[in-house]
């Protein structure tokens, strides 16, 4: 990412809504920093938002264009547990990581997390996530902080890693799979490992052992010395 497009990314919200026809909030401040995108094309920024992004860009500030939405209310999506199935496909669209869940299990929003980008809904086979105003009448940045955008970039970046990473872990084939999992605790360490520990077990053992035989034959003399003598023992 070049220096413009990542002050760009600065002061986008980082909804990561897909709203303004890219794949997330960093590919669409790389096409504005090479002038493939315009400025007006984030309706979760609204307004606020492209006044920020006219003077980095050296564009004049404009309107919202509709054909990518309005500048509405933020909204986080919750789910009628009456009516979720489990089916994970909500978990897979979230882009932060904001739905709890398993297969087969009742799904949750966690609402400090959701960014209102409202990818869950297409996804859902039962139509059992909605969307609830919780900023009243506040839009755009009025809406948002700097603080959520920040939160929010940070688990999208997280997620993205850990599913390219799990990605190319499902793509290996079984015997590399295995090659790594063996590369990963060297068998002489471990067997050398192992063979301390059971020593140390031994003489631990073989100690304990020693001392309560001490013991009886202790125990046994001082009871043979406390017999009278002329009586059988």
């Amino acid at each position: 990412m070049n220096s413009l497009a990542a002050r760009i990314l600065a002061v986008l919200p980082q909804t990561q809504c897909t709203r303004c026809g890219h794949p997330d909030c960093a590919a669409y401040a790389q096409a504005l920093s090479t002038g493939r995108a315009d400025i007006n094309q984030c309706p979760p920024g609204g307004a606020q938002g492209i006044a920020w992004l006219a003077p980095l860009t050296g564009r004049p500030v404009q309107a919202l264009n509709p054909v990518y939405g309005v500048e509405t209310a933020r909204n986080v999506a919750f789910i009628d547990e009456n009516w979720c199935i489990g089916c994970t496909l909500c978990i897979d669209a979230c882009p932060t990581d904001a739905i709890f869940g398993n297969n087969k299990l009742m799904h949750t929003v966690i609402e400090a997390y959701c960014t209102g980008c409202e990818l869950c809904l297409p996804v859902c086979p039962v139509d059992c996530i909605k969307l609830e105003n919780v900023t009243k009448t506040a839009t755009g940045w009025a809406a948002w902080s700097r603080q959520q955008a920040d939160l929010a970039q940070s688990r999208y970046e997280f997620n993205s890693y850990r599913r390219s990473q799990n990605k190319g872990w499902r793509s290996k084939k079984p015997e590399e799979k295995e090659l790594e999992a063996r590369a990963a605790v060297p068998p002489p360490l471990w067997h050398t490992d192992l063979a301390t520990e059971e020593q140390k077990k031994s003489a631990v053992i073989e100690a304990a052992l020693a001392r309560a035989r001490i013991k009886r034959e202790a125990t046994a003399s001082a009871a043979s010395a406390q017999v009278p003598a002329g009586k059988p023992r």
